[in-house]
């Protein structure tokens, strides 16, 4: 079949190398503009752009997704189906400006975690189970009758950054597996369940300030739901500390909330409103992340010294 894949971060590369080498024809790559980047704000362009042009692939990086002239720049193109992984929300005019329309790879089971951050929100919930769905797109965004789904367990230690790996590989050879379904005109789509709805709202650096009157289970989960970007951070003296990893107990202390409770040179206890926190893997401000180990080798607080509650 003749494809438009329209992506733009890492997730939709593995999706875009399985179906160029499969034997579909990728007519066009639709992805977002070269954006500054850097102390030197030199432009980069995006993960899929990358791909695209290693593969020697025709590429479209167009500003507006309504602009006419890009509207029919596709519409010229005649191809069978367009194919969007982790790319905008697309106008009404080219939802079915391909023969077959446009589906997208979307990381939850629908109808659960509709919106932008669907693998952030199933962390920050401490989910058990999340996986991968493909949809046919329609003008209202992720309510598409659902093609094909597939779920993966969430292990203890997952985190934003490995799970975002994790269903992005997943979904490259189910891609490839829908679209040879299409073509052979075997697909069953499933309308969604409007009472399972929930939402996955976009994530801001904001959201990840650590209260720590909250549990350490709901600690722990928002640090592995924020990680490795944008981080859940706290504040000591006048450094704000990220914590990437970690793990808890529901042991408690006599001491209040944000204080160290325990203090070795490779562990460290936080309490928490209920339960301590262990943080794994911490970041410095301008330093790398390290193993808590390493990093309570440079780090001076004590037993009693709190972080800024």
């Amino acid at each position: 079949m003749k494809i438009i894949y329209m992506g733009t971060p890492e997730f939709a590369v593995p999706g875009l190398r399985a179906i160029a080498e499969s034997g579909h024809e990728v007519t066009l790559v639709v992805t977002g503009p070269d954006k500054p980047a850097g102390r030197n704000r030199n432009l980069h362009e995006t993960p899929v752009k990358q791909l695209a042009l290693e593969l020697n692939l025709p590429i479209l990086q167009p500003a507006s997704l309504k602009d006419p002239h890009f509207i029919d720049d596709i519409r010229r193109l005649n191809a069978d189906i367009m194919v969007v992984v982790a790319f905008r929300i697309l106008p009404d005019e080219l939802i079915n400006a391909a023969r077959l329309g446009a589906i997208n790879l979307h990381a939850s089971l629908l109808p659960k975690y509709r919106g932008a951050a669907p693998i952030n929100w199933a962390l920050i919930n401490g989910d058990k189970q999340t996986g991968i769905t493909i949809f046919q797109i329609r003008p209202k965004v992720d309510t598409g009758d659902i093609i094909f789904q597939q779920a993966v367990e969430i292990a203890e230690q997952d985190t934003y950054g490995g799970l975002y790996t994790r269903l992005s590989n997943l979904g490259a050879p189910a891609l490839v597996s829908v679209l040879n379904k299409l073509e052979c005109g075997k697909v069953e789509a499933i309308p969604q369940d409007p009472s399972q709805v929930s939402l996955a709202p976009k994530i801001f650096p904001q959201m990840g300030e650590i209260d720590w009157s909250k549990s350490a289970m709901s600690l722990k989960n928002l640090i592995h739901g924020l990680s490795p970007i944008p981080g859940a951070y706290s504040v000591f003296g006048k450094k704000r500390i990220k914590f990437l990893r970690a793990c808890y107990s529901l042991d408690d202390s006599s001491e209040m909330p944000a204080t160290i409770v325990i203090r070795d040179k490779n562990h460290m206890g936080i309490q928490t409103g209920s339960g301590i926190l262990y943080p794994q893997e911490l970041q410095s401000e301008a330093k790398k992340a390290l193993p808590v180990a390493e990093f309570l080798r440079g780090f001076p607080a004590k037993i009693g010294d709190r972080f800024q509650l």
